[in-house]
C-alpha cells in the first residue's frame, strides 16, 4: 500500500515568559495546519515560553495544562504533534519533547546535549536516553536543536527504525549554514525524512533565523521557512524512501566490527 503523511513545520516568534500567549498562536496554527491536509505538526523548542530562564520552575508547572490542551486539540483533529517544553521533575528542570497521537500522550524525551554558550547547562538537567516511537504519522525519532551536532544520537535513531525525526529547536544566528547543512546530512545520511522547527524572532539578547525545514530521505529540501512565522507543509513519501534505501544500501554495507562503541 501506498504510504504518503502531510507534515508540517510550525516556525513562529515565541514570546519569552507568555504562556497562554504562546499556546493561543500555536494552537490556531495547528488548526490552520490541519485544515491544510497535515498529520504531523512539529512545533519549536521550549514554545511555551522560550528560554526564560528565571522562571523556568513556574513555566513548567505550566506544562501539564498546556498538554492537555494540545491533547484535545490534537485529538480533534487527528494529529501527530511534536514541540518541547519545559518539565519539572525530582526537583530538576528538563527541556522536554512531547509525543502526542491523537489526544494520546505516547512518548517523551530529554534534550541529551547541553548547549552550554546560551547557558543550558547551568538552568537545565540532560536527558538520558533517546526515543524512537511509532505513531499514527510513522516511526519518530526526537531530537532537540543542539543535539543536531551528534550524528551518533540519529544514527542509533536510523538504527531503531525511524522513518522521520522531529526536530524542535531554537537556533540563534549567526549561524544559519551550521543549521542547513547539518539537517541535510543527518537526513541524507540516515535516508529517513527530517521536520526541523525552529523559532523566529529576538528573544532577550538573541535573534534567532527561522529557516525551518522539511527534508526527503535524500536530503532534498521540500519546504524551508524565511524569517518571519509561517507554517511549512510538505508530503513524505515512504514508498520513495525505502525505494532509495535499496538504490544505496548504506546499512547493509556498515561495518560495525570496526566503529566498536561508535555503532
Amino acid at each position: 500500500m501506498e504510504r504518503k503523511l502531510c507534515a508540517a513545520a510550525i516556525q513562529f516568534n515565541i514570546a519569552l515568559g507568555e504562556v497562554d500567549r504562546n499556546l493561543t498562536k500555536a494552537e490556531a496554527a495547528l488548526t490552520r495546519v490541519a485544515q491544510r491536509g497535515a498529520r504531523l505538526a512539529v512545533l519549536p523548542e521550549m514554545w511555551s515560553a522560550g528560554y526564560d530562564y528565571k522562571r523556568l520552575a513556574r513555566h513548567a508547572i505550566e506544562t501539564p495544562r498546556v498538554l492537555d490542551a494540545l491533547c484535545r486539540l490534537a485529538a480533534q483533529h487527528e494529529l501527530v504533534v511534536v514541540g518541547s517544553l519545559p518539565e519539572q521533575s525530582a526537583g530538576k528542570i528538563y527541556n522536554t519533547a512531547y509525543v502526542i497521537d491523537r489526544g494520546e500522550l505516547v512518548g517523551s524525551y530529554r534534550k541529551l546535549h547541553m548547549f552550554s554558550t546560551m547557558g543550558e547547562d547551568r538552568f537545565l538537567s540532560p536527558g538520558d536516553r533517546s526515543l524512537v516511537v511509532p505513531t499514527s504519522a510513522g516511526r519518530l525519532g526526537i531530537a532537540i536543536c543542539y543535539d543536531l551536532r551528534f550524528p551518533e544520537l540519529f544514527r542509533k535513531m536510523a538504527l531503531e527504525g525511524a522513518e522521520i525525526v522531529c526536530l524542535p529547536a531554537e537556533w540563534p544566528k549567526p549561524r544559519q549554514e551550521h543549521w542547513r547543512i547539518l539537517l541535510r546530512a543527518r537526513a541524507m545520511e540516515n535516508q529517513l525524512f527530517v521536520v526541523a522547527t525552529n523559532c523566529c524572532g529576538i528573544q532577550g539578547k538573541f535573534d534567532f533565523f527561522g529557516m525551518s525545514l522539511l527534508l526527503s530521505s535524500r536530503g532534498e529540501i521540500l519546504a524551508e521557512g524565511g524569517e518571519t512565522d509561517s507554517e511549512l507543509l510538505a508530503t513524505f513519501d515512504y514508498q520513495e524512501m525505502l525505494d532509495y534505501r535499496e538504490q544505496i544500501r548504506c546499512f547493509d554495507d556498515r561495518r560495525p566490527e570496526i566503529y566498536g562503541s561508535l555503532l
